[in-house]
Formats: C-alpha cells, structure tokens, sequence
C-alpha cells in the first residue's frame, strides 16, 4: 500500500518512520524547509522502544503530487486543518482511505463534508512524543498505541489491509470495531485533563491535593462523561475503572499538551478540544459549567486560537 503521510513531525514523523523503518511504501508530505531538513540530516527517532535513524526518506511537496495515494495519515492540529486539506487534496481517489489522528469529533465533519464519510476513517493514537532543537523525534515514554476503525462498514478488506500495514510498524497498530466509541472515550479524558490542568495552571497532583479540588476534578469528568453519554458513546466500566482514576490520583504529575503549549505561549486547540465538545452537550441539553469556565479561560489566553 502507498501511504502518504502529512507532516512529518512529532507524531507523523514517529508513526510515519516507524512504518518506513518495516520496509513500507511511505512518502511525508512536508513544507520546503522540513524537506531540506529531511534530505540533509534524515529522519532520527529516539525511543526506549529503540532508536532509528531513516536517511533521506521520501519526500514531497504539495505542488508536486500527481497521483493518488492508498491510504492518507493525517497528525496535524486542528487548526491547521484547512491548509492540510488544500495541501492533500490531490492525493484523494476513489478507493483513498484517510486517517485522521486528530483530537475531537470536529474534524471528522470537515473532512466528511470534503471527501465522504465513506474515505475518512476514525483513529486515534497514545503517545507522549515531541520534537527536540535539533528536529528530531523524540519518544518521551513507552507507551505507543495507533487504533483506526472504518466508520462506515462498508470497506472490511481495506481495513484488513491497512491493519497489516500498521501492524508491520511494532507501535501497537490495530483496528477497532468500536472506533467512535474509542474516539468519545478519549476525546472524555483528554476534554477532563485538558480543562482542569489548563483552567489551574497545575498538574493533577496538585489539584487533587487543593481544597475542593477532588469535587472539582469528578464534577469536570461528570460533564464531559454526561456529553459522551448524550450522543449514546458513555464510557465503558474498563475505561471508568482504569483510565479515569488517573484523573484523580494524588501526587500525579499529568498534564494535558495543551497546558505545556500554554506554557510554550503556543496557539491552543480550544475549539476543538473544548469549544466543541461544548456546543454538542448543550445541543442536546447538557449543562456544563464547568467546562464553559475553562473555555472561557483559555480564549482569554489567545482570543485569536
């Protein structure tokens, strides 16, 4: 399968080298300065799940696409969703799979209305990855997950396919079944830590050991919770037992990107991360105040984001 990677930088760099590094057809569609960068210097992964070092790998500018491609991987932020589109868009065909590792729901309704649901698969993926001042990628912990799902259930043996290519990667690739369900249950996690660590300007450690901060902490996942459970996605028992509790959990030193990025002084994902999730709750009558509170915290940070 030829795959055309979007960006090849934290994320689509990891994900994109490691299915290079197996010995697949994969070619980033970069910018001209990260194309220089590739050809001069490679493309350098270092990760306790081992190090990798992909000389010259294949490149492509946005003007230059003239054919199409099997299947699209797509890891920028949501913002720059619109330039990311314009940039691949000649790289669609018919039988073009598309998946997006973006956070949300949002981005799923653009990319629908521009190329059908039918080619625009869900995904999501687990990992703590950044780039270094030298450009290269970095792996901050081991954990690795890539899940991507057909959303239509009209494409089996291309899902079939394209598992066996992710698979081919060692990062944990696989299809899911219940990919939007996947997709709502981490949207729910990333929304809670998200607003609270953004809102406090904190780790969950310390919010939880600040007066009130434990009612605020289940008062802030109960909204997020009550919104999944509005468009029929409430997060499963092994989700509300296992991966929640990390929200609450004295001494823990999580925080959400969007927190670091706050600290970089970067553009945020609010919208998409926040403001979304929002206005679908209070569609179908959720209150979430809380919710509201950090969103309104986090537009005063960049009005303009």
């Amino acid at each position: 399968m030829r795959v055309l990677v979007v960006g090849a930088g934290a994320i689509g760099g990891y994900f994109g080298g490691r299915l290079l590094q197996a010995g697949n057809d994969i070619t980033f569609l970069v910018r001209p300065g990260r194309s220089k960068e590739l050809a001069s210097n490679g493309l350098r992964i270092h990760s306790p799940n081992g190090d990798a070092f992909l000389t010259r790998p294949p490149t492509i500018l946005a003007e230059e696409i003239n054919e199409t491609f099997d299947v699209i991987l797509l890891s920028c932020k949501a913002y720059d969703l619109g330039d990311a589109i314009k940039s691949f868009a000649s790289a669609v065909g018919p039988n073009t799979s598309i998946i997006p590792l973006l956070n949300g729901m949002k981005h799923l309704d653009i990319l629908d209305e521009h190329f059908g649901p039918d080619r625009v698969m869900g995904g999501l993926c687990t990992i703590h990855v950044t780039l270094n001042e030298k450009r290269e990628v970095v792996q901050l912990q081991p954990a690795q997950s890539f899940i991507f799902g057909d959303r239509s259930g009209k494409n089996p043996e291309r899902e079939d396919e394209i598992e066996e290519l992710v698979r081919s990667g060692n990062f944990n690739g696989l299809a899911s079944g219940t990919i939007m369900q996947d997709m709502w249950e981490k949207w729910v996690f990333l929304s809670s830590m998200a607003a609270s660590t953004c809102l406090m300007r904190t780790s969950i450690g310390n919010i939880v050991a600040a007066p009130g901060g434990s009612d605020f902490m289940i008062a802030l996942i109960d909204e997020c919770k009550s919104v999944a459970a509005a468009y029929d996605n409430f997060p499963r028992a092994f989700f509300v037992e296992q991966k929640l509790p990390l929200l609450t959990s004295e001494g823990s030193p999580l925080t959400a990107s969007m927190f670091r990025d706050i600290q970089a002084g970067l553009r945020v994902e609010a919208d998409n991360v926040i403001g979304d999730l929002i206005a679908r709750g209070e569609a179908r009558n959720v209150q979430v105040p809380l919710l509201r509170l950090a969103y309104t915290h986090l537009k005063a940070y960049q009005p303009k984001s």
